[in-house]
């Protein structure tokens, strides 16, 4: 349910490329291949090296390979599950991410791991093999897949890293982050740093903790302590994510992220949220009154699809919530996704009137 947007605004609805929601399939799409065999004779131009061209080839071929993996299953939702291989079965972590993938699937959704041991296999082992994707890494001490996964057509074995997160990020609709080593804060901080600065649509991200686990609790402190405290990232950021012990919480913060809210797409200057029914007038009054912050000019309109969102027909009768954002203050963004699908503000939402974004100090 993915797509990375080429960085042409004369062509294209936003002016950078992004990792966005929707497969906006175009009937004409000769123009980018053109670009790709065009960038690929500028390699012999440049005498490019063996070894630089041997990286660019397999990443290619990865990358299309998944892609075409990936392309049947974008009409239904999937989330992206991280955490440490090295989790044994007895664990509380091992079995809470058996039952998170057990729970995710009953709801029809996809479980993407990245297919080896320990939580990847407990996400699998709960959703069932029909309900699985995997992304496996080829190591030279973890190859193998889990026997949940291990030769169906949803696998997708990958060389590089970078390929593979780029998929595991591309191609999910929510995050959950059960506890693990190096591998899984760095998924789990690219995902918030792609999110915090706005190259990835908005999507729930979940930092699941065993039950009365305290993992992800200690990371957080950290966070608060460290980060916050210092000015290195602003309070609403911590609006991008939530931390809990509760499978059942976890569920319900991704399906509830879905309940109104559906999707989002840039056309030039304007962010179209597109809704599962249209807010009500008080609800767009109070975004209107309290998130005027994040405008960079007019209001918070209501409206229906726009000339350039003719490329995803399925979604032309939904609502829009059109506005001109800032693209900076995503954390305040999330807040908007939040009140949409509760269908009110909370009282500490309303507790200010923000300036708009134009009269703000630039500087953070």
């Amino acid at each position: 349910m993915s797509d990375i947007e080429p960085s042409d605004s004369t062509n294209h609805d936003s002016d950078e490329p992004r990792v966005v929601s929707g497969d906006r399939a175009t009937t004409d799409k000769s123009d980018l291949i053109d670009q790709i065999l065009e960038s690929a004779k500028k390699l012999r131009d440049d005498n490019t090296s063996r070894g630089d061209l041997k990286i660019l080839s397999r990443a290619i071929k990865e990358l299309r390979y998944a892609f075409k993996v990936f392309a049947p299953y974008r009409g239904g939702r999937k989330v992206t599950v991280f955490g440490s291989a090295r989790t044994e079965r007895f664990e509380p972590s091992f079995q809470q991410a058996v039952s998170f993938g057990r729970a995710m699937a009953e709801q029809d959704w996809l479980v993407v791991t990245g297919a080896a041991s320990g939580i990847m296999e407990a996400g699998h082992v709960g959703a069932g093999r029909e309900h699985s994707m995997g992304l496996n890494i080829m190591l030279p001490f973890e190859q193998e897949s889990n026997p949940v996964i291990a030769g169906d057509s949803k696998l997708v074995h990958m060389k590089y890293f970078f390929t593979r997160k780029l998929m595991f990020v591309k191609e999910c609709d929510a995050v959950c982050l059960l506890p693990g080593g190096f591998g899984t804060l760095d998924e789990g901080l690219e995902v918030l740093t792609l999110l915090q600065t706005g190259k990835r649509d908005m999507v729930p991200i979940v930092f699941l903790n065993a039950p009365g686990g305290d993992f992800w609790t200690t990371w957080q402190d950290f966070v608060v302590k460290q980060l916050l405290r210092n000015g290195l990232i602003s309070k609403e950021d911590l609006s991008l994510y939530i931390v809990t012990d509760s499978v059942d919480e976890a569920v319900e913060e991704i399906l509830g992220f879905y309940r109104v809210y559906h999707s989002m797409r840039y056309v030039r200057r304007k962010l179209v949220f597109r809704l599962q029914e249209s807010p009500s007038e008080g609800l767009l009054n109070g975004l209107n009154t309290f998130f005027r912050d994040v405008l960079v000019d007019g209001d918070f309109v209501v409206g229906s699809a726009l000339a350039e969102e003719k490329d995803e027909p399925d979604l032309a009768h939904m609502p829009r919530l059109i506005f001109q954002f800032n693209r900076r203050d995503l954390g305040r963004l999330r807040r908007i996704i939040n009140c949409i699908n509760r269908g009110h503000l909370k009282p500490e939402e309303m507790q200010h009137r923000y300036p708009k974004a134009t009269d703000r100090n630039p500087r953070r």
